[in-house]
């Protein structure tokens, strides 16, 4: 396993091209002809945090994303629900268990491989100093993109490109 992804073997692989242009045209219609969405967008997504004040240490003070709310969890008794302001009206929430012993974070099929945040040039440069500063490690691809684990070990990708785009190129 490679940073949480399996390889595979390449005769595994050797339809994926084909398979991938049989979606693109099965379901991928132009943009002049796409319906528009019934969401209004990402309310929060939710994590699970180890440990509540090191979260709030790591994603308002090391990444600037100013905590905006810290009540008990409905669902369980003890628990605390936290969020944090990632711009235009999206939230990044988390969940801490107290007591529950769930052990490390891990990709599964249905879980989260990786959180990409969209922020502005200057701030994305100044936040891979802040990583460097505080002993982060991560990796940069494609000029734009830094990926690192949170510490709980969740995937976090920050990104410069604008919302809508991805290298360049428009995905909305």
């Amino acid at each position: 396993m490679m940073d949480g992804i399996r390889t595979r073997e390449k005769a595994e692989m050797s339809d994926t091209p084909t398979d991938r242009q049989r979606l693109r045209e099965t379901y991928l219609r132009p943009a002049a002809e796409r319906g528009a969405s019934t969401a209004r967008g990402l309310h929060h997504t939710a994590l699970i945090s180890g440990d509540v004040e090191r979260t709030i240490r790591f994603y308002q003070d090391l990444l600037g994303f100013p905590l905006t709310e810290l009540i008990e969890n409905r669902d369980y008794v003890g628990s605390s629900h936290f969020f944090f302001d990632i711009g235009n009206g999206n939230l990044l929430a988390f969940f801490d268990f107290p007591g529950l012993d769930l052990g490390p974070y891990g990709e599964v099929l249905g879980g989260l491989h990786h959180m990409a945040i969209s922020v502005e040039p200057a701030q994305w440069e100044a936040a891979v100093r802040r990583l460097d500063a505080a002993g982060v490690a991560y990796e940069r691809h494609s000029g734009v993109s830094v990926y690192f684990r949170d510490p709980d070990g969740a995937r976090i990708e920050l990104i410069a490109d604008p919302l809508g785009e991805m290298y360049g190129q428009r995905v909305l």
